[in-house]
């Protein structure tokens, strides 16, 4: 971030275009370019998301060296936010949630990176650790304020300003050409057998004192032909989520349709809502409020979501200014077409000296999708989980200029490259955790998802 005073700083521009609440439609202008990415809030069904943000063309792609250490890389993407500059944002155009920078997604394997852990899960899909990148526009939708307007960084020149203003100022309707179908069903990639012993091993390692939850996930797989992107507009329409986003590249799609935020950074304030607990959604009112009921009463879910602040207070400890650290909200519920979550929040103040990336190398991978504590739960993950999550409990984030950030929990999440399409379900598996309901948790969390790519 910049030492100069706001009004000392070129400013960045806003061209409004009219107000769309599902981005789509434009999105599908930009979906083949270069480093295309949507960042989609899930309008007009979802409801907490505010900003969805688009962009393609990145002036440069960062992906990790071999060997290449976390810190290194996270300092290799600061000087890429120097490289393109800092910038104010004018009064009138308050609130920006971005003003230029990095946007893309870290993978759950990242975290590799940051601490010194075992390596014994198969790379078998073979997605880089991190790919982000460097934007100097976005077209943002503002939901709350009903506007959408494109975002262009000083840096951008005003030739190609000019040529992304003409690019979505066209009011012909667009539609998606092609299709997209399953060759083949999902299959889960463990038997209930395997899944239930792995369930034990961990209940073991609980009992030995090695540890107090681990979260444990199976894969599921198909094959596919088509267009992953029709997938993906079924499937928000299917499951709106506040933190959904789609990019691709070369032979590579990744979805997410995540009803988590990981951390957000503004002026200087952090959040976290960590999810941890949930309930099946019901058809018939009674038995779905039951559910709600039920997820509110359980003991288990209420300590296994305080088990996860914890370790979130403490994540959050190693950036943030001492005593900042709050619990404003705790077991909280958030409903979702298929499930009810017990959601928490978590807020501290970045301590002078820190960014957002100091703080997101602190507490990644999140917490709700490891366990306690982390470093051990990773390690018996990586034992007891045959192959590597690659996106799966990554994130998808975008970093500005400013330092302000957003980022979520890439859980309902998927990868489609080379025909196949994989997706993952799990959850917190404790010392009371019974593996048959486990078991269930990990088909519920997921079913929407495969339902519908296999009723396309």
């Amino acid at each position: 971030m910049s030492t100069l005073p706001a009004d000392a700083l070129p400013l960045v521009r806003c061209f409004p275009l009219a107000y769309e609440a599902d981005p789509s439609r434009r999105f599908d202008l930009i979906r083949h370019a270069q480093g295309a990415i949507l960042l989609d809030a899930g309008q007009p069904k979802a409801y907490r998301g505010r900003f969805d943000l688009m962009s393609a063309w990145p002036i440069e792609t960062l992906e990790p060296k071999p060997q290449e250490r976390g810190s290194a890389f996270f300092q290799r993407l600061r000087q890429a936010l120097e490289r393109l500059g800092p910038t104010a944002v004018a009064e009138q155009d308050q609130p920006l949630p971005f003003a230029g920078g990095l946007m893309g997604m870290l993978s759950y394997d990242f975290g590799q990176r940051l601490e010194h852990l075992p390596q014994q899960a198969m790379d078998d899909i073979g997605l880089p650790d991190a790919r982000l990148g460097l934007y100097g526009w976005a077209l943002i939708s503002d939901h709350q304020q009903q506007r959408s307007y494109l975002m262009f960084h000083p840096a951008f020149s005003r030739g190609e300003q000019a040529c992304i203003q003409a690019l979505f100022v066209q009011d012909e309707p667009t539609a998606a050409c092609g299709s997209f179908k399953l060759s083949t069903a999902f299959t889960p990639e463990l038997s209930p057998e395997t899944y239930q012993q792995a369930i034990a091993r961990i209940q073991d390692y609980i009992q030995a004192g090695d540890c107090y939850q681990v979260n444990f996930t199976q894969r599921f797989r198909a094959t596919y032909q088509g267009d992953p992107w029709l997938a993906y507009q079924a499937l928000r329409q299917a499951c709106p989520t506040p933190f959904a986003a789609y990019m691709a590249w070369e032979d590579t799609a990744i979805a997410s349709l995540s009803p988590e935020r990981f951390l957000k950074v503004s002026q200087g304030q952090v959040e976290a809502r960590p999810i941890k607990g949930t309930r099946p959604r019901r058809a018939a009112i009674e038995h779905d409020q039951a559910e709600i009921q039920q997820l509110k009463d359980s003991l288990k879910d209420r300590a296994e979501n305080l088990m996860i602040v914890d370790l979130l207070r403490n994540d959050l400890g190693r950036s943030c200014q001492i005593g900042s650290i709050r619990v404003p909200e705790l077991f909280a519920i958030e409903s979702y077409p298929n499930v009810h979550h017990l959601v928490s929040s978590v807020t501290g103040a970045l301590a002078e000296g820190k960014d957002a990336l100091d703080l997101l190398a602190g507490s990644f991978p999140g917490g709700s999708i490891t366990g306690a504590p982390k470093i051990r739960a990773m390690q018996i993950i990586d034992e007891l989980e045959p192959c590597r999550r690659q996106l799966y409990c990554g994130s998808l984030l975008y970093v500005d200029v400013r330092g302000e950030m957003d980022s979520s929990i890439a859980i309902r999440s998927l990868i489609f490259k080379q025909g196949q399409v994989h997706c993952w379900g799990g959850g917190g598996i404790v010392m009371d955790s019974e593996a048959e309901a486990e078991y269930q948790e990990s088909l519920t969390k997921v079913r929407v998802l495969m339902q519908t790519l296999e009723q396309l």
